[in-house]
């Protein structure tokens, strides 16, 4: 009989490594060559007086209302020049980061096929807004640069829990998220388990469009080793902490900043709360959408579409102690 079981075993592993390495073959197989731009060199290497003809060329980094004197000035200002010269440093080579921007493409138009695909990615030096890292719209691609010097550079003045994440690593994750955003179907349920679970969709189209064996999952929630290990260890008493304060259908707002949003940590309100975290309500929600995709056969568009309540409800969803 155990003879059997381990033929079983071996069978179904022959067989998800067959699949997964025709999908493989299949997303490599996919034609996609991206144009870069380096608009942060073009824009900092502009001499003033050719400003107009920039200016013409790329309106849509020009929004109207703005006077000449606000880019005249940051062509110029020394703190300005100063990052852009950071930058440079940096990513004096954008090569690598093209080709693993390129794979990503490639993924989303395997299993996205009828979606438009970006054919360009800008890089430019925007102004430090770490909401917006990357823009991702269907003909093109946005990267700002400064926002992946490396945590520890003397020109982050941010929160650890912010800068954590401003590493070049962080570069392709953000690509996935900021498409995401565009792709996940908008909950009209308002409540907390609908919070979750639209953030477990995020990071589960992390998990489909990065390459598995060079992201981990700290690197796609956003977290270090530490904190992963923290959800794991602790996840069924997160789980039974939801549960008896009756906060799955809450739909109160709070909740989404306490246990979702990007935080120091979450806030149970209870002596675990710094050594916890933050947005261990989406790592849940994470570990739902994977619990469904387990058990149902959906492709990636489809989960997009699918409702929070019926995810959950076919998930099967059981937290590990």
């Amino acid at each position: 009989m155990k003879t059997y079981v381990n033929f079983l075993v071996l069978l179904f592993f022959f067989f998800s490594c067959n699949t997964k390495n025709k999908t493989e073959k299949a997303v490599e197989a996919i034609p996609v060559d991206l144009q870069v731009i380096r608009f942060d060199k073009i824009f900092f290497e502009t001499e003033p007086k050719d400003l107009p003809k920039i200016k013409k060329e790329f309106p849509f980094f020009f929004p109207a209302g703005n006077d000449d004197t606000v880019w005249l000035e940051k062509m110029q200002h020394p703190l300005w020049r100063e990052l852009y010269g950071e930058v440079q440093k940096k990513f004096s080579d954008f090569d690598s980061y093209k080709l693993e921007i390129e794979e990503v493409i490639k993924r989303i138009k395997y299993h996205f096929p009828k979606v438009q695909t970006p054919k360009k990615i800008f890089t430019v030096i925007s102004e430090m807004d770490y909401n917006n890292k990357v823009i991702y719209a269907d003909s093109l691609l946005i990267v700002s640069l400064e926002m992946y010097l490396g945590k520890e550079h003397e020109f982050y003045q941010f929160p650890n829990y912010i800068k954590q994440n401003f590493e070049p690593k962080q570069m392709i994750p953000d690509v996935v998220e900021s498409f995401a955003k565009r792709k996940i179907m908008p909950e009209r349920d308002k409540s907390f388990l609908a919070a979750m679970v639209q953030a477990g969709k995020e990071l589960y189209l992390k998990d489909m469009l990065l390459p598995e064996d060079e992201y981990k999952d700290e690197d796609k929630i956003g977290y270090t080793p530490e904190q992963l290990l923290w959800c794991k260890e602790n996840e069924s008493y997160i789980w039974r902490y939801f549960i008896d304060g009756q906060l799955l259908y809450d739909d109160d707002p709070k909740l989404v900043s306490r246990f979702i949003s990007p935080a120091p940590f979450s806030k149970f309100y209870l002596e675990i709360d710094n050594e916890s975290p933050g947005k261990v309500g989406a790592w849940i929600g994470w570990q739902i959408v994977r619990s469904y995709m387990k058990n149902n056969e959906v492709s990636l568009p489809e989960l997009m579409r699918v409702s929070a309540k019926e995810i959950f409800e076919k998930s099967n969803y059981k937290p590990k102690k």
